[in-house]
């Protein structure tokens, strides 16, 4: 059994040797760029777009609550912002292990391994789900334990249970994402996400401005539009759009789930890191005075910044998928080069946004509000709104980075010390001690941010990506042959 695996490895070098040489050095290099830069926008593109508008449907309902009255916009912002990221954050982790194995699959061209992949994760999702929907049903007495208002919490109470329904869609909307961006087939995710929002601005005008339905008819708008997208997702998959990765249910989704579970847990922790550092800005932001002000104040800020994330958002995704694919395809210098093409591309998008919002300040808020005193703390946060955009256009590049090689217990552990570590006690600090409110958390939590950003950029650029395209083939063909034992046992019983 020793020999037999020597000579497996060796035969496994021999083929990442030659699949490494095949990397197009030979290209010139604007062709070349050009050659990755259309790769990279086939998936870029759909991804931003689908993050666009699914995060477009959290700021709809937030624009049409915020006219209902201050304190159901900060309940509800609350609400979104603690209990559904904190949810987001786990699933949405969880399911970028799939990014990771079904990338490297489909590199490798083991095309049946991305469907049964698919299955696992519904079912690891679906469990982790249901151990979350308890926060959504003891809101009010939650969020008082983390020293909210009463009159917010209470509020808060009435919005959360009609989140539940929320929560279960994402297990099938994360997941089928992963899989189709894999293939470079996200443009079905993106089509589906602009009928969604589309019919979500219609119907929450027409529920909450006509009617007059007011919490009611924004949070069940907002139901239906989550679950509009994946309707079209699950049609797409199971009827033809993938024929060589969808071969229908299989009870090999129960089996071998160690692996998956073993990654997912890795990716949720890694994102989640990253999600709840907010969440965190915002409950101090809630323990301060004049809460409700600043609660908004952050909160509308917090929107400008998450549009602009969520095209860096897709620029994680274009990176995954770009890095997986060359990994587990065996060429160590075009994922490098990709890694290039898409920091670049991101950042120079990130620094335009950065000198518009440096300079528009806080008029984008009557978007959100008619209350001056709410647009005027907009406008003083304005600066840091910038830095942060700034910021954003790196960091979730190089996390993208991090997901297509499989690394994210490594980025885990750099979140902590970045976020927790560095970034919350400074801006603890700041805003308590030094009397600066928001301004201080939100200036600590910048600092973390860019200490993290700084440790991924040192860890990519010393990385040795010919030893990342071994492991990632040397992962696939474990994966190949635990199927393949997999289904041999299966026929054999």
């Amino acid at each position: 059994m020793a020999m037999e695996g020597e000579a497996n490895q060796k035969l496994l070098k021999k083929s990442v040797a030659a699949e490494v040489s095949d990397g197009g050095e030979d290209e010139p290099l604007k062709d070349r760029i050009w050659s990755e830069t259309k790769k990279m926008w086939i998936v870029a593109v759909p991804a931003i777009f689908t993050r666009l508008s699914t995060f477009g449907i959290y700021v709809i309902t937030q624009a049409f609550v915020g006219h209902i009255g201050s304190t159901e916009l900060a309940a509800y912002s609350l609400v979104f912002t603690v209990l559904t990221r904190f949810a987001y954050g786990i699933l949405l982790g969880m399911a970028s292990a799939l990014e990771t194995l079904c990338g490297q699959a489909y590199g490798a061209k083991q095309y049946h391994m991305l469907g049964v992949y698919l299955q696992r994760s519904w079912i690891v999702l679906t469990i982790c789900s249901i151990f979350q929907v308890p926060l959504f049903i003891f809101t009010p007495p939650i969020l008082k334990a983390l020293g909210q208002e009463n009159k917010i919490a209470e509020v808060a109470g009435d919005i959360s249970p009609w989140l539940i329904p929320v929560l279960f869609s994402l297990v099938v909307s994360f997941s089928c994402q992963m899989f189709l961006q894999a293939q470079s087939k996200n443009m079905i995710i993106a089509y589906v996400a602009v009928f969604s929002a589309v019919v979500h601005l219609c119907l929450s005008w027409l529920l909450t401005a006509k009617y007059k339905l007011g919490i009611l008819g924004a949070m069940a708008s907002t139901v239906l539009a989550y679950w509009i997208p994946n309707i079209g997702q699950l049609m797409f998959v199971m009827c033809g759009g993938c024929r060589d990765t969808w071969k229908g249910f299989s009870s090999s989704a129960f089996k071998d789930l160690w692996p998956v579970i073993k990654l997912s847990l890795s990716s949720g922790v890694m994102l989640c890191l990253e999600l709840w550092y907010n969440t965190v800005l915002v409950l101090l932001t809630g323990n301060m005075e004049n809460a409700e002000v600043s609660i908004d104040a952050l909160a509308i800020c917090l929107n400008i910044s998450g549009w602009e994330i969520m095209i860096s958002f897709g620029f994680l995704a274009a990176a995954s998928v770009r890095v997986s694919n060359e990994l587990g395809r065996g060429s160590s210098r075009a994922a490098k080069f990709s890694i290039k093409i898409t920091v670049l591309t991101s950042f120079a998008i990130g620094f335009v946004l950065f000198v518009f919002f440096l300079f528009f300040k806080g008029r984008v808020a009557y978007l959100f509000t008619e209350n001056d005193e709410v647009a005027d703390a907009v406008a003083d946060l304005s600066p840091l709104l910038a830095i942060s955009i700034l910021l954003n256009s790196i960091q979730p590049v190089l996390s993208g980075v991090a997901v297509g090689a499989g690394w994210q217990s490594i980025v885990a552990y750099v979140n902590i010390i970045s976020y927790y570590l560095v970034g919350i006690p400074m801006g603890v600090a700041l805003a308590y001690f030094f009397s600066m409110q928001v301004k201080g958390v939100w200036i600590g939590m910048l600092f973390g941010t860019f200490v993290q950003t700084v440790v991924l950029i040192v860890i990519t650029y010393k990385t040795d990506w010919d030893k990342q395209v071994l492991l990632a083939r040397t992962r696939v063909n474990e994966w190949f042959v635990a199927e393949d034992a997999s289904h041999k046992t299966g026929t054999s019983a």
